[in-house]
């Protein structure tokens, strides 16, 4: 009865979830036919950080300007920006990983129909004072990208990679650009540009102050307001079309009316002393493409460094098969010598046990310290690695792709609320293995624990961004909504594999009896301690995921396309080996010297020494150029909860990997 009642409530919440995910719209998951005039809607979206923020001086050397570097995005409506607004602001639908990841999409005052060509058609005019223009100059300084969207494709600037010797699209495009120029004092600058579409050529002009000799590099930051438009099209046939490319040219203007786009011979500087006239202009140009609609992300999905990529994945490769070939081989023939050893028939009784892992048969299943903490974090570890390995996999057949915005995200939270089964299940398994009485404990406290300490950094990260009115804080109603879901599908099913795995498990079975009295553990080597074990088995599980990672920190931090999910499965896979093989190799190297306090050994060496190099790995990649409160405490939190998940996830594997390794070793020796 019990059984068929738990099976009756996981189908209605299937039913209910399903139904509730059905009303989150992907934009660019369906095709879209427009005909000769229709309206083309040009969405936009936050404003968002890149990794444009360093800038050449005259002589070639990086000049660091200002040493505050931002990691949070602002909504393209925030009152300081004087952007030109529709009649009527309206928010567009988003997916819920999409909202989480800090899209705000709206509509715009951009009137686009198809095939009709625009030039300089007017925006608006709009006055930026003083204080919004010191804020405006410092994110153009800083690298800012405007985000557009036309039929769910990000307006793009043409980029040319000097590795690959190819030209791709980068998604967005500059708020502005800056020139770094070598004046002698406090001279004022006059701008000239050569090309007013563009950052490049643009020449600087210096009045000599008298009687001062100091040479001093300026940044010049260039506010963009007018855009050059080019919308790609294919032509279907019967006057139908479809949008298969979308570039940016912006451009810096100073002029007096909107009339004219012509350039009056100087760039658009905003002074931070008075109040700016600004007026904003947009040309549109349709391109014939003989690209297709199911190919249109390809000149979009770029692999950065593929021959890095490759030789890292190859290298490492040989180096884990040589491994683990040696470590099994060495391991199987030391365990093949210890059977035929401890099992021998002794018929004159003069075998005696003074060495190896057979002494601790006694203590080896004994319930350790803090046993329903560790059993919770295993639990939650194998529910996260089963989601991580689930997504990575269906990105890598192409089921996520880019165009669906934010389903990475919304797919990896359904699916670790739908894992919750697996998690519960796994500790309550663990708990039934430690002997632990307090069973439903742990079965009310597995679903709550590490969720809920995402949950509360989540909520810490988001009042840091509503100080400083970041478009990234996800909203209450956000919140609430992923609360809701958490308690009627993901509680339900965790309950759901606790009682199963309470009434069916039978990993509390063990093969060797407990003594009632503790051994003493003998004086151990100091590479099997703790804390040198650990440093040193984390090194080749990091070693797997190093490459990967810096361009997941660059997707995450500086809003590039991810899409190179092949490598990371891959990498994933060698990460999962690497580290089961080490831990392992640990665990029976501690038990060959008598130490039986594996079970806490096993999470810390396999989980705590990966997550301590990733992060490192992350301070490093910022290259030490952080500056500002807001933007050290928010990429030291999440870089601290992604090194805490990358603890529980290899933690995990490496208990696992050892109970396993125990049970079939303790079972296959006789014990009197």
């Amino acid at each position: 009865m019990l059984s068929r009642n738990i099976a009756i409530s996981c189908i209605l919440s299937v039913a209910f979830y399903v139904e509730i995910v059905k009303c989150f719209y992907l934009p660019g998951v369906a095709p879209m036919t427009f005909q000769e005039g229709d309206d083309i809607p040009l969405l936009v979206n936050h404003l968002s950080p890149s990794m444009y923020f360093q800038h050449l001086d005259e002589d070639g050397k990086t000049f660091k300007g200002d040493k505050e570097r931002y990691l949070y995005s602002y909504d393209y409506y925030y009152e300081k920006f004087h952007f030109c607004k529709p009649e009527k602001i309206v928010r567009q639908p988003e997916s819920l990983g999409s909202t989480i990841f800090g899209d705000r999409i709206y509509n715009s005052p951009f009137e686009i129909k198809m095939l009709q060509d625009q030039e300089c058609t007017s925006l608006c005019g709009s006055v930026i004072p003083g204080d919004d223009a010191k804020f405006i100059n410092k994110l153009i300084k800083n690298g800012f990208f405007q985000n557009w969207l036309i039929d769910g494709l990000p307006a793009a600037k043409v980029i040319h990679d000097s590795k690959t010797k190819s030209d791709f699209y980068g998604s967005g495009f500059e708020l502005g650009f800056v020139q770094v120029l070598q004046t002698v004092g406090s001279g004022q600058v006059n701008t000239v540009p050569k090309k007013p579409s563009s950052n490049e050529g643009i020449e600087l002009e210096t009045r000599e102050p008298k009687n001062v000799q100091t040479l001093q590099n300026i940044e010049v930051a260039y506010f963009v307001n007018h855009f050059d438009i080019n919308i790609e099209y294919h032509d279907r046939g019967e006057g139908n079309y479809r949008v298969v490319g979308v570039t940016v040219s912006p451009a810096s203007i100073d002029r007096s009316s909107p009339d004219s786009c012509l350039s009056s011979g100087k760039a658009l500087i905003l002074d931070e002393d008075k109040d700016n006239q600004v007026y904003f202009t947009y040309s549109v140009k349709f391109i014939a493409s003989d690209t297709v609609w199911a190919t249109r992300w390809d000149k979009y999905l770029h692999t950065y460094d593929p021959t890095i990529q490759w030789f890292s994945l190859i290298n490492f490769s040989v180096i884990v098969i040589l491994l683990s070939s040696v470590v099994i081989h060495s391991l199987l023939k030391a365990l093949k010598s210890d059977f035929a050893r401890y099992n021998e028939l002794n018929l004159d009784d003069e075998f005696h046990e003074d060495a190896g892992w057979k002494l601790g048969h006694g203590d080896i299943f004994r319930i350790p310290h803090k046993s329903m903490l560790l059993s919770i974090l295993v639990g939650s570890g194998t529910q996260l690695f089963v989601m991580i390995i689930t997504t990575i996999f269906f990105a890598a057949l192409g089921f996520l792709s880019p165009s669906s915005r934010g389903s990475l995200a919304t797919v990896m939270f359904m699916l670790y609320a739908l894992f919750g089964f697996v998690g519960s299940y796994t500790s309550m398994g663990v708990y039934k293995f430690f002997q632990g009485p307090y069973w439903k404990a742990n079965m009310m406290l597995t679903p709550i624990l590490v969720p809920g300490f995402i949950f509360s950094v989540i909520l810490s990260m988001n009042l840091v961004l509503l100080y400083v009115h970041s478009s990234d804080v996800i909203p209450a109603s956000t919140l609430f909504f992923m609360v809701f879901l958490w308690i009627i599908f993901s509680l339900p099913s965790a309950v759901a594999g606790s009682l199963i795995a309470h009434k069916k498990c039978n990993w509390d079975e063990h093969p060797t009896k407990t003594n009632q009295i503790a051994r003493q553990i003998p004086f151990q080597p100091w590479y099997l301690k703790t804390i040198p074990a650990t440093l040193i088995a984390g090194i080749f599980p990091f070693g797997s995921i190093a490459i990967e990672l810096y361009f997941i920190y660059s997707s995450l931090w500086f809003n590039k396309i991810f899409y190179m999910f092949g490598f990371l499965f891959f990498s994933f896979l060698l990460l999962t080996l690497t580290t089961a093989l080490v831990t392992i190799l640990i665990t029976y190297h501690s038990l060959c010297l008598e130490n039986w306090l594996w079970h806490w050994r096993s999470f810390i060496v396999g989980g705590v020494g990966c997550a301590i190099y990733v992060f490192i790995h992350s301070i490093l990649f910022t290259k030490f150029k952080l500056g500002g409160f807001t933007t050290v405490v928010l990429y030291v939190g999440y870089s601290t909860v992604i090194s805490v998940l990358c603890c529980i996830v290899t933690g995990a594997i490496g208990f696992m990997s050892s109970m396993f390794f125990i049970r079939k070793i303790y079972s296959s020796i006789k014990v009197d």
